[in-house]
């Protein structure tokens, strides 16, 4: 339940009595209760409250390092460093920060490097020439030497290990092309744990896999499966051999939607083994029906299909309108409602912050009728 909209409402005016009924108010409790009442009131003087200075949230790293790591040359390593030459944020297995970039665009990259180590951060991106122009300014405008303002990192596709956090035995990894990135971190840890574990790994070809000379290490832990060399891989082929019952296991995926779709929908009926993802393409739109968005500033309006995102829409009329991970829960696309009902779908708004109007529009849309936006 969401406590800003819902506050506690319970008050306690009176010392409850003796567990036991010995007495009608319990003793170490009134005295407790007493002692309190005198303590803070002599205490305030002394110790104030002090306002604290608002974070933007916001960290300025330096790169540090650049490096090819596809040999198709469309996928490139950055490393990151504080640009104070302090220690960065703490991180976890499976975690992302945002980067904002010199145009003003915000994207999402996962942290491929290893958690342990606090004086670097790594991201690795695939060029993508008709995306939304974030991954061609990575490749063609970030140099060694460039500060980059980031906030994060964010985790929401965490690594529970098991013994701390997850019950199952054996741990499957499942990559196919960039989605390698939150994986690796994820071999680094399981290896630091002496987990039992494997892992496919797959790519349209072997020139298009970033960080096979990395994951090589690993050994026969790890299948390099291509798509020109084997075909498309079964979902079968994705899980290894796995028991019909008992299973004992946990998957780990990143990759294209098909891929992640084929999982969920083999494993739905699977209790005993626990599935865990993330997509790094806009998820489908499930029960849709078609509305209309009018943009407040100007008048315009967006006819947004049944399969399509609000913000798809609206980004044909609005290159430059802001987002970053298409999912519902960064909060880039956040907009306020001047007229219309919305069929929220998001993962972080709050009552209060829906009650107002605010919607995401990556993934939310109308609950019936048209949308007016203040946009």
């Amino acid at each position: 339940m969401n406590q800003r909209a819902h506050p506690h409402s319970t008050t306690l005016t009176a010392v409850p009595p003796h567990l036991y009924g010995r007495w009608r108010r319990d003793p170490v409790l009134t005295l407790g209760t007493a002692l309190m009442r005198a303590w803070f009131p002599a205490w305030r003087p002394l110790s104030p409250l002090r306002p604290t200075p608002a974070g933007d949230g916001i960290t300025r790293v330096r790169i540090v390092g650049r490096e090819v790591v596809a040999h198709d040359e469309n996928v490139v390593a950055l490393t990151l460093a504080a640009a104070d030459g302090e220690e960065l944020p703490s991180w976890h297995a499976g975690a992302h920060i945002d980067v904002l970039l010199p145009s003003g665009r915000m994207r999402e990259y996962s942290l491929c490097g290893d958690p342990a180590d606090r004086g670097r951060y790594r991201i690795a991106v695939r060029r993508i020439p008709d995306g939304g122009g974030g991954s061609v300014e990575v490749h063609d405008a970030l140099r060694v030497g460039d500060i980059l303002p980031i906030k994060g990192p964010r985790n929401a596709f965490p690594f529970a290990v098991p013994g701390h956090g997850s019950p199952a035995g054996r741990i499957r990894f499942v990559a196919a092309g960039i989605g390698i990135t939150p994986i690796l971190p994820m071999l680094t840890v399981a290896e630091r744990f002496g987990l039992d574990w494997s892992m496919i790994y797959t790519g349209r070809t072997a020139d298009s896999i970033p960080f096979l000379d990395e994951v090589e290490r690993f050994g026969d832990r790890i299948t390099i499966r291509t798509d020109d060399a084997h075909g498309l891989p079964t979902t079968a082929e994705l899980l290894g051999p796995v028991p019909e019952r008992n299973a004992d296991l946990a998957v780990y995926c990143c990759g294209p939607v098909p891929m992640l779709e084929s999982l969920r929908r083999y494993l739905a009926d699977r209790s005993d083994i626990e599935l865990h993802y993330e997509r790094f393409s806009p998820p489908p739109v499930v029960n849709g029906s078609p509305f209309t968005v009018t943009l407040a500033s100007t008048g315009e309006r967006v006819d947004v299909a049944a399969d399509e995102s609000a913000l798809a829409a609206i980004r044909r009329v609005r290159p430059s309108v802001p987002y970053s991970c298409q999912q519902g829960f960064c909060g880039t696309c956040k907009v306020r409602t001047l007229s219309g009902e919305v069929d929220h779908r998001d993962n972080i708004l709050t009552e209060p912050e829906r009650e107002a109007g605010i919607m995401l529009t990556c993934v939310s849309r109308s609950a019936g009728g048209d949308l007016t936006l203040d946009l």
